[in-house]
């Protein structure tokens, strides 16, 4: 059943909308948290597992030491203090998926906390407070079979795979995001977008939202306007495209309201986000924090990182993928859309070692959001997955510049790169694709073309020299588009003068 909703602009004349963001991020270790069982995506149900991610009694955990640099590094990144000293709780809940029965995770001692990060949307700055990161361990997946909805309602039967019991996890909690209005929804799918690029900048996960590598929980409430007081949230769980993240939160905006102006409550719960129909529905009333009953993990020796250890890895930070694109967007004198698209198709990085080939900023764009972006789209791959470098982009644009070929030989040079035929050069001399400037074979295809159209001779004979289009047009189609353009129109011109 739908429920009923309030229009978003007459929710924002009545209410005030808060925002919390929890964003679970998958490390990219060899191992697990706790254990030293691998964490290879896609591999055979239940392969990966081992009496201590299983919880099976006697076995003892040992802390992943490269996650802890790693939620150091993240921490860092975003800003936090990390704590000197900290350690791991119990966080008691039943599940099918959690084999222990609990989670072993952090609670009122993360190991970073007081962070922020700024969030640019359409040239307002909004400041997003981090209230903590902090280590867990991921839980396993259940899949419901027989049902409608992929759901446990209606199922004949579950699955529980637990390969992904014990993975690492970091969580990026942050506090209230308030004062954002009409721009919530944006500002939450931008804090998410730019958290991602973070966490594949620092090479900590793969942070693919596909595959649930790094996925946001939103919480979300409404308070009537100018009230100090933040209304009762709900938190829809595991929403896992930046779109979605951005429509949950308006779709729960508009319901809070559709519940309030109806005299209702809102139930402190947890919801499921359904991209099919871009709804949330219930799931189950949210435990507070007394509920899971946490307390010291008695098995894990507290984690004390050093301060020359946390300064030795703040000195392992990328730039800030943010100040990043600022400075490669003035670099290149690309526009904001064209730096947004470059971003959202995930060819920064290759248009910049494609400029650093010897390509000029335009011209490499032109290839990796053109004729690149379009077979990877055919293909369903990302871009930087085709198999074509920066370095052979650079160097069919190197003979396009020197006129050796133009850009629809190009395209065909790309053919034969696709094929394995060599360098872009070979390629060229191979498929005889070269551009000729013979003056003795290009003056006799312009006579040709006069003669074939005497009718469009006559109009450039009379000035419309836009008419020209049309006989450079019948002599590039006559020499297989191998013919040089501009030197085309210069012998027609000569000749009709």
């Amino acid at each position: 059943m739908t429920d009923t909703l309030v229009a978003f602009d007459d929710v924002l004349a009545t209410y005030d909308p808060a925002m919390g963001l929890e964003v679970h991020v998958e490390l990219n270790t060899a191992s697990k948290m706790f254990c030293g069982c691998p964490t290879e995506f896609g591999a055979e149900p239940n392969t990966q597992v081992c009496p201590t991610c299983l919880g099976l009694p006697g076995a003892m955990p040992v802390v992943n030491a490269k996650a802890v640099e790693s939620a150091i590094r993240i921490g860092l990144a975003l800003n936090c203090e990390i704590a000197e000293w900290c350690r791991f709780a119990r966080k008691n809940y039943f599940y099918p998926d959690m084999p222990k029965n609990f989670q072993t995770s952090q609670y009122d001692e993360p190991i970073c906390f007081n962070g922020y990060m700024d969030v640019d949307v359409d040239g307002e700055v909004f400041r997003v407070e981090i209230e903590r990161a902090h280590m867990e361990e991921d839980t396993g997946k259940s899949t419901h079979v027989g049902g409608a909805t992929g759901r446990i309602q209606g199922a004949d039967h579950s699955l529980v795979d637990y390969n992904r019991a014990g993975i690492p996890l970091i969580e990026i909690v942050t506090k209230p995001i308030l004062g954002a209005g009409a721009k919530a929804p944006d500002v939450a799918r931008a804090y998410v977008a730019q958290l991602r690029d973070l966490i594949v900048a620092l090479d900590v996960s793969d942070a693919r939202m596909d595959q649930g590598s790094i996925r946001a929980d939103v919480n979300l409430s409404l308070s009537p306007k100018g009230s100090d007081q933040l209304g009762t949230r709900t938190e829809t769980k595991n929403v896992n495209s930046l779109r979605s993240v951005e429509r949950a939160v308006r779709y729960e905006m508009s319901r809070h309201a559709a519940v309030l102006d109806g005299g209702g409550s809102i139930l402190q719960e947890t919801r499921h986000w359904h991209e099919d129909t871009g709804i949330t529905t219930s799931g189950r009333e949210k435990s507070d924090a007394e509920d899971y009953r946490y307390f010291p993990e008695p098995d894990l020796v507290p984690v004390a990182p050093s301060r020359d250890w946390v300064e030795q890895l703040r000195g392992t930070l990328p730039e800030n993928p943010t100040a990043r694109r600022n400075r490669l967007q003035e670099s290149w004198g690309f526009s904001d859309l064209e730096m947004r698209d470059t971003v959202g198709a995930g060819a920064l990085d290759a248009i910049e070692e494609t400029i650093a080939a010897g390509s000029t900023p335009q011209a490499a764009r032109k290839w990796w959001l053109g004729e690149l972006a379009r077979r990877a789209n055919e293909d369903g791959v990302e871009v930087t997955e085709l198999g074509i470098t920066p370095v052979q982009v650079a160097a069919v644009q190197a003979l396009v510049d020197g006129g050796s070929i133009n850009d629809k030989l190009a395209r065909q040079v790309f053919d034969g790169l696709f094929a394995g035929e060599g360098t872009p050069e070979e390629i060229v001399a191979a498929r005889g694709l070269a551009i000729v400037s013979d003056e003795g074979a290009l003056s006799e295809a312009v006579d040709a073309a006069i003669a074939a159209n005497p009718d469009v001779a006559e109009k450039i004979r009379d000035g419309k020299l836009a008419a020209a289009g049309a006989l450079i047009g019948e002599v590039m189609k006559a020499m297989r588009g191998q013919a040089d353009a501009g030197r085309v129109r210069e012998l027609i011109l000569e000749k009709l003068s």
